[in-house]
């Protein structure tokens, strides 16, 4: 009697393998793109490695790496090893943009490896991947990995404006100061300010599609506590707060997160003099002394674009901005780094507050 339960119990698992092994591999790998492309961590693609031999061979498969997501490929900086850059490759390989992008961020700024990274960001932007055409236009715009005599305004210009044509809000507004300033394009002040009004409400717009998607308890629970959530100091970036709006500061791409824990935990040393951009959700930092270009008003912050400069304004830096005397005092020059001059920092300002 003993024996046949035994026989039954191992029968049922048996059987339960068998289902399991049964199952078409393409129907498998499928469901393993989706959830590759779906994943809000690492650990959830890595969960899915160590599950079973079977697993762990088809989530590697070309198909299923080609559809990782961004979150899937968020490793942060004091976990970043040989494995993590040989994984990031495996899905360069498989097609992955995403991953192009990630790692040529990596290499281009972390791993100073300039070359390759330009070449990395270039692959992906050539399959209109539009934060990889963004980086590309700040490069451009900036000089880096060069020197002054290498920036290219005309290229940055065409590169945002690809981005922004794609969608991209920073590319959009980047390419609104461009146009109110002349700034390596022939100005025309009201199609830029047209288009910072538009980056402004693509925000607003995707905070409220978010809103949306939420549960419905959520949603009453947010309705509730909005007014409140929307005036509390620090809570959001007030990009629209002109029209009675503050919207939060919009989600970090995890590279950008990548690029500030890299520099910020000591994995990467900048050489003297060399800064990181002042807005907390860039980490991209000077290849060059005075590459970015300071606040005219403190000289205490600097940024990449202006793009970062107006998002950290509105963010954080309008209630800290102090007058120019001590930063004048403690012997700062002012070098333009990349933008024409320091001097137009202000005027970067007032034109978005205007616009808005």
């Amino acid at each position: 009697m003993l024996q046949r339960k035994k026989q039954r119990i191992s029968r049922k698992f048996t059987d339960k393998s068998d289902l399991f092994d049964g199952l078409p591999e393409d129907l498998v790998i499928s469901i393993l793109s989706k959830l590759a492309s779906s994943a809000s961590s690492p650990l959830d693609f890595i969960n899915i490695l160590v599950t079973c031999k079977r697993l762990n061979r088809l989530a590697l498969h070309p198909l299923v790496l080609s559809k990782a997501g961004s979150k899937a490929l968020a490793v942060k900086a004091r976990n970043w090893c040989d494995s993590a850059h040989h994984f990031l490759k495996h899905c360069i390989n498989a097609g992955n943009v995403e991953a192009c992008y990630t790692l040529g961020m990596i290499q281009f700024y972390c791993l100073q490896n300039r070359g390759s990274g330009a070449s990395l960001l270039a692959k992906a932007a050539i399959k209109s991947h539009a934060p990889a055409l963004y980086s590309l236009g700040v490069i451009q715009f900036n000089g880096s990995g060069g020197s002054k005599n290498d920036k290219d305004l005309r290229a940055g210009v065409a590169l945002c404006a690809r981005a922004a044509f794609l969608g991209h809000v920073d590319a959009l507004r980047e390419l609104g100061h461009c146009l109110q300033d002349g700034y390596g394009v022939r100005q025309h002040i009201a199609e830029g300010r047209r288009l910072l009004i538009q980056a402004n409400a693509r925000e607003l717009a995707s905070f409220l599609n978010a809103l949306v998607k939420r549960k419905p308890q959520q949603q009453h629970q947010r309705r509730l506590n909005y007014q409140h959530y929307s005036f509390k100091a620090g809570s959001g970036c007030p990009l629209l707060s002109d029209f009675g709006c503050n919207v939060p500061a919009p989600e970090v791409h995890p590279v950008n997160v990548f690029l500030k824990e890299w520099f910020e935990s000591g994995r990467g040393a900048l050489e003297q003099g060399l800064r990181l951009c002042s807005h907390k959700g860039c980490g991209r930092p000077e290849t060059r002394a005075h590459e970015f270009r300071r606040c005219s008003v403190c000289g205490t912050v600097n940024y990449c674009s202006r793009g970062c400069q107006a998002l950290d304004w509105k963010l954080r830096h309008k209630a800290e901005c102090g007058p120019i005397e001590r930063w004048l005092e403690e012997g700062g020059n002012g070098d333009d780094g990349g933008h024409g001059g320091v001097g137009e920092m202000w005027e970067v300002v007032e034109a978005e507050h205007f616009a808005i």
